[in-house]
């Protein structure tokens, strides 16, 4: 008996429209840190955490926007031509879900960046501080040590 298969996979078909709908919803941490290189004006990356978590640490160029000031703030910070990107802390949060939820409520399109904070940081990706800028080195068992990108 295989623990697998005890639930059938999909037919191809319901497949393709499953995992089509993850990706019109979901980015990762290696796509937004290559668009924020790049600097794609089209995304705006939006950090939904409190301040003490903000401090702690955060994307350089992300824009700090709790969940609970979205409603109120974001019209007047966020231009409504952009793909609103957003993150918290990590898998284990649902908070990066409920910012995209505020921002689709807005009439926003809008993105979860999986992962969040914890694998960008994982990722070896400089990260702000209080203290300045710092970039630990990326986990093996999320990123390639010696590569820019896991090349999936």
């Amino acid at each position: 008996m295989s623990a697998v298969l005890a639930t059938a996979a999909a037919d191809p078909a319901a497949a393709v429209a499953h995992f089509s709908a993850r990706l019109v919803f979901e980015t990762d941490v290696s796509d937004v840190h290559a668009d924020l290189a790049a600097g794609d004006p089209r995304i705006v990356v939006v950090d939904s955490r409190s301040v003490e978590s903000w401090r702690q640490g955060h994307i350089d160029g992300a824009l700090h926007l709790p969940t609970a000031e979205i409603a109120a703030r974001a019209p007047s910070v966020v231009p409504r031509d952009v793909t609103v990107v957003t993150y918290c802390w990590g898998p284990a949060c649902n908070g990066a879900t409920r910012a995209a939820l505020e921002f689709a409520k807005l009439g926003y399109r809008v993105k979860e960046m999986i992962g969040g904070f914890e694998y960008w940081a994982r990722e070896g990706f400089a990260v702000v501080t209080v203290s300045g800028v710092d970039r630990r080195p990326a986990d093996p068992l999320t990123a390639p040590v010696h590569a820019i990108a896991c090349g999936c």
